[in-house]
């Protein structure tokens, strides 16, 4: 059997418009390379050279961070811990939060001044702390990026030094930051800090976007001379969260206003919907054999779709499954699929599941339903004929 359906709940929040999509084109922007992601779908609104190797200068302390919250939740490490700073950390040239050798820091202090002043000092210093070296924590940074499917990135220190062996891409950066916003929400909630002040020295964030627009909330800014200006952002508006990777830009000014061009494009032009609760039904199926004629069905998962705006106007969902379910049928079984329709093409399908179990008839009360079942069958060929 199969229904179709047009999803008029949707009717209240679409957007007039063309049958067809018009959306323009991404901005040309003066970069070496970009991408925009939403990131409750993993859609790519727009990309260029999105897989190109990169040298990610700063932007690395994002997976320096990742690593240090994971360790938090696992319970390797406590943010209260405090943490001896060695002579090296204290060394360490380029950003610094300005701590010194020979006195115990925080893991708390130490992470502010990773997210909000980019330190390099209090980086290695958690990065000693973590791994007992900050060469040992590259290897930690390196499994995560494996675990997490960074094909295309290679980390040789903690805090972004250029290296030919010191590498990422836009994609598998814009990747590590969604994952980390999902995994540790907690965490994340540091980078939307416009300051911080230690040991009497208030430093501000890197990341003037957090000023510029009420929405962005993170992420991170990289600069050297072979990497240029970089910066991935995040913003969040209603249920769309967008985050852009900008690397290779020219100037500081430039990276900022590329950034909120790509995050103004991703917004202005498209939308993100929940068209589907997981464990809410849809519709329903007949069953053959059954206490009960038929079983609801719907999905496992949230069905959240992110697409051009006037693509939400006429979208449709198909319903596929075979007319002839026997009981007995587990809450969870796969009855068919479901598949979403927009402007004559499938974006999005998913399995289509019993949201309840049905048990089956008792012996003489199966043997019947096979029987109707049987006559019903014979009729539905003589129509065809």
């Amino acid at each position: 059997m199969k229904k179709i359906i047009c999803l008029i709940l949707l009717a209240p929040f679409c957007i007039e418009g063309l049958a067809q999509s018009m959306v323009p084109k991404a901005p040309k922007l003066n970069l070496d390379g970009y991408i925009l992601l939403e990131a409750n779908t993993n859609t790519v609104i727009a990309e260029f050279n999105a897989d190109d190797q990169i040298s990610p200068a700063s932007m690395t302390k994002v997976m320096s961070g990742y690593v240090i919250a994971d360790q938090i939740a696992s319970g390797a490490i406590s943010l209260d811990d405090k943490v001896l700073i060695s002579e090296k950390a204290w060394k360490t040239g380029g950003s610094k939060m300005f701590i010194e050798a020979g006195k115990r820091v925080s893991v708390r202090d130490l992470l502010s001044g990773i997210v909000i002043q980019s330190g390099n000092d209090a980086t290695v210093a958690m990065a000693e702390y973590v791994a007992g070296s900050e060469e040992g924590f590259v290897d930690f940074m390196n499994a995560y990026a494996s675990e997490l499917g960074l094909s295309n990135t290679l980390f040789q220190n903690a805090v972004g030094w250029t290296d030919p062996n010191h590498f990422s891409s836009a994609r598998d950066l814009a990747h590590l930051t969604k994952v980390m916003i999902s995994n540790f929400p907690d965490h994340y909630a540091t980078y939307k800090e416009k300051e911080y002040t230690y040991s009497g020295i208030r430093q501000l964030n890197r990341n003037k976007l957090l000023w510029r627009d009420d929405s962005v909330d993170g992420v991170k800014t990289g600069h050297t001379e072979s990497a240029g200006y970089c910066l991935i952002s995040s913003a969040k508006r209603n249920d769309m969260r967008l985050i852009a990777v900008v690397a290779g830009s020219p100037s500081e000014n430039d990276r900022l206003t590329s950034s909120q061009r790509l995050l103004e494009y991703g917004f202005r032009f498209f939308a993100t919907q929940k068209l589907i609760s997981k464990g809410s039904e849809i519709t329903t199926a007949k069953v053959w054999g059954g206490k009960i004629d038929e079983v609801a069905l719907g999905t496992n998962e949230d069905i959240l779709l992110t697409l051009p705006r006037s693509d939400f106007k006429n979208i449709k969902a198909n319903y596929n499954f075979k007319n002839n379910i026997q009981a007995p049928i587990s809450q969870g079984d796969v009855i068919g699929d479901i598949e979403f329709v927009s402007n004559d093409k499938v974006v999005f399908s998913a399995p289509l599941i019993a949201i309840e179990s049905v048990q089956a008839k008792g012996f003489f009360g199966r043997i019947w339903a096979r029987i109707v079942f049987w006559i019903m069958s014979l009729f539905s060929m003589d129509q065809n004929d």
